[in-house]
């Protein structure tokens, strides 16, 4: 049986040394600060028109597309290095919590309930909710005249729709999916108004000219912020320091008026970053 002696002093030494120097690069490994690696996964909206939509090419395009790419710049990363996962409004939450994401992108509300959950880096668009309908339609003026047996769609596990359900609960609120889902049953006559933000509205009458308008004026001020998982205080300062540089670089502004100008939105003055 062979026998086996303990390391000699200096063994001992040297091999505690050598720990001692690979556990501070193991912990920054795996630390916060955001996402490590050849790739990363940004979650967004696949069919908002003007803001986050995929193409029939398979490419992204959009406001908020271009807003995730430059931050993901800043952070590293060329948009090849970009994976896309759809994160439809009911969904988001569990998919910063459950790691799916590093952050999202998507015409994202803050709101109080959803800070107890995911942090939030900016607001980087403020925007209000407004109704869309069919451009022939004259006796919808606002959210009160849908109290009058009208059907009204909007996108489950979104704000807007959480709006209705508290403050008009005589409207008759179908909620489906995806806002693209909505707009389709607009046009097919099946509803009567489609809410949602007036950004995310815009897009769609404009993608199909005649077919709808925008009834009123916003009735609600929406801050979209970029959610990312709670606690990670690091990245999300990296993400604040990103949508700074890229309003003061001219960038904010040059994205808006590419993607959101078409739709007849004059370019608002970018807000200013909540470093909370």
């Amino acid at each position: 049986m062979p026998v086996f002696s303990r390391p000699s002093a200096p063994l001992r030494l040297i091999g505690a040394a050598v720990l001692a120097a690979l556990l501070p690069l193991s912990v920054t490994a795996c630390g916060g600060g955001g996402p490590k690696g050849d790739s990363i996964v940004i979650g967004t909206k696949f069919d908002q028109p003007g803001l986050a939509q995929k193409n029939p090419d398979g490419s992204m395009s959009g406001f908020d597309i271009d807003v995730a790419e430059y931050v993901a710049k800043e952070l590293g990363y060329t948009t090849d290095q970009i994976e896309w996962k759809e994160s439809p409004s009911g969904q988001r939450e569990n998919l910063i919590a459950n790691g799916q994401v590093s952050y999202i992108v998507a015409t994202y509300s803050i709101t109080d309930a959803r800070k107890e959950k995911v942090d939030f880096a900016g607001p980087y668009l403020i925007t209000g909710q407004s109704l869309l309908v069919r451009a022939d339609n004259t006796d919808i003026t606002g959210p009160e005249s849908l109290e009058n047996n009208k059907k009204l769609c909007s996108v489950s596990g979104s704000t807007p729709a959480q709006r209705i359900k508290d403050k008009y609960p005589g409207v008759q609120l179908q909620q489906y999916d995806t806002y693209s889902a909505c707009v389709e049953a607009l046009k097919n006559g099946a509803v009567d108004a489609v809410t949602t933000d007036e950004v995310i509205l815009a897009g769609y009458a404009a993608q199909s000219p005649g077919t709808f308008r925008i009834a009123d004026k916003p009735f609600s001020e929406e801050r979209y912020g970029i959610g990312l998982k709670k606690g990670d205080s690091e990245l999300r300062t990296k993400i604040n320091d990103a949508l700074v540089k890229m309003e003061a670089e001219g960038a904010w502004q040059a994205a808006f008026e590419k993607n959101l100008g078409p739709a007849g939105i004059p370019t608002p003055p970018p807000p200013t970053v909540d470093r909370y």
